[in-house]
């Protein structure tokens, strides 16, 4: 994947950034108040990118409070032991 010249990562579409915003918090254990938390089109490279600053995305705080974060967390926690045997 190519980076910008803020050496984030760059997302073509805001469906794409979305999707890897609610991969990255699945998969990744951040701290309260720290890791990804929007989406952001960026003027110097004209792609998104995503921030830890902001307002929370409307597409993760609704997964988050459906619980359907911590579900997938969890199933991805089986999915890497069942692997690692």
């Amino acid at each position: 994947m190519n980076t910008c010249i803020s050496g984030k990562k760059l997302y073509q579409t805001y469906n794409l950034a979305v999707d890897a915003l609610i991969e990255a918090r699945i998969r990744f254990d951040f701290k309260p108040g720290s890791g990804p938390i929007a989406v952001y089109l960026c003027e110097d490279c004209g792609q998104y990118h995503l921030t830890s600053k902001g307002k929370m995305n409307e597409t993760l705080e609704k997964e988050i409070s459906k619980g359907k974060i911590k579900l997938q967390k969890e199933a991805s926690r089986w999915m890497d032991k069942f692997k690692n045997r």
